[in-house]
């Protein structure tokens, strides 16, 4: 058996992690700037982190949702803290792509409706129900396609609330800023307008903040820039900094009845301490205020860069849309310079990294593009 390669692959292999730094089998030395698709929020091998697994997995590794778990109480109360909802509860899962599943479920109970606005550019994942709401025909297969769904465009509240009108959405999600699109960010005051009309018209606002969240902005979530409260947030990604883990915190009034969601691996031992220790390790060394600082330096100092159209972004998301006749620069930042970058489209880098990345290991970054001056 052969193992199936998902994406198309670099012809490297990495064997070894420290902060913002990987090595691969050969000993070559590169930097990270991508985080493995934004996971990678506090480093790779972060001690604290690194001792906190170990430790735990000398006590017990998992047991089922049946028992209790002081782990999962300890986690859900450090992340109301940290991240202004204290109020909210939280469901453990796996994945992104689960959250947002069983965000939209709760949504589509709460309400007693069934339609589901999502915006074109979005992504939200590759599971039945998520994919039909990701705006990429290609990975929508014919048992996936749902007629409940409905693309809009961003930043039209007009159409949202035509839409809406009609009585029958059971919620709008939208990503805190959208990343796979190219770092396209929805206005503050079009997420205030969605809030406003999902009130005015009882739909849920679900807010998919699986890679802008965890203090990847500059605040916790991308959304509180425009002092929104959503009905149910979705996390992961950045959660467990490389173990798996995701999660969707809800609002008070909505109250799910015990056996409507459920999980197997959801909430395990090593999960919650792997995610605690994220948590721990982001107020300690105050990454969130770091990467606020960080990501306008990076904008900052691209600017009147000749080979770009456009640097964009808020915090340690950073879309960087190149001149079309430079689109090619990002793979060669990789096999000439040993950079990891992430891409959306044909000419857009995505910066994506761990949120202990130093001004230095950026600004390597920053030389390679004004040295294409």
């Amino acid at each position: 058996m052969k193992n199936f390669e998902v994406y198309q692959q670099w012809d490297i292999e990495p064997v070894r992690g420290l902060g913002c730094k990987l090595w691969d089998k050969n000993g070559v030395e590169y930097l990270d700037l991508y985080g493995g698709h934004a996971v990678i929020s506090i480093g790779h091998a972060h001690p604290h982190y690194v001792a906190a697994i170990t430790q735990q997995l000398q006590r017990l590794a998992f047991y089922s949702n049946a028992v209790q778990s002081g782990l999962r109480n300890r986690l859900a109360e450090k992340l109301g803290a940290m991240s202004g909802y204290p109020h909210y509860s939280l469901f453990l899962c796996n994945s992104g792509a689960e959250a947002n599943e069983n965000a939209i479920k709760l949504a589509s109970f709460h309400t007693g409706k069934k339609k589901l606005i999502a915006f074109k550019g979005a992504f939200h994942g590759r599971t039945s129900g998520v994919v039909a709401a990701t705006d990429n025909p290609s990975i929508i297969a014919p048992y996936n396609a749902s007629p409940n769904v409905v693309f809009l465009p961003l930043n039209d509240s007009a159409s949202v609330e035509k839409e809406l009108a009609g009585g029958d959405v059971a919620a709008v999600i939208i990503e805190g800023i959208q990343g796979v699109a190219g770092i396209v960010l929805p206005a503050d005051d079009f997420l205030q307008d969605l809030r406003k009309l999902c009130d005015k018209y009882g739909a849920a606002l679900i807010v998919d903040e699986v890679q802008s969240g965890y203090g990847r902005t500059g605040k916790f979530f991308a959304h509180q820039y425009a002092a929104i409260e959503p009905d149910l947030i979705t996390v992961a990604k950045g959660m467990g900094n490389g173990f798996p883990v995701g999660g969707v915190l809800i609002a008070p009034h909505i109250k799910p009845v015990k056996g409507m969601l459920g999980t197997t691996f959801g909430g395990n031992h090593l999960a919650c301490v792997a995610a605690y220790a994220v948590l721990e390790v982001i107020e300690k060394e105050d990454l969130i205020s770091k990467a606020a600082s960080l990501g306008e330096y990076v904008v900052h100092n691209l600017k009147n860069t000749a080979v770009i159209r456009e640097a964009r972004g808020r915090g340690l998301m950073t879309g960087i849309e190149l001149l079309p006749e430079h689109a090619a620069l990002r793979t060669k930042i990789l096999s000439e310079h040993k950079i990891f970058t992430g891409a959306a489209g044909a000419n857009v880098i995505r910066l994506l990294p761990p949120l202990t990345v130093t001004e230095q290991e950026l600004q390597r970054f920053i030389n390679v593009l004004h040295s294409r001056n």
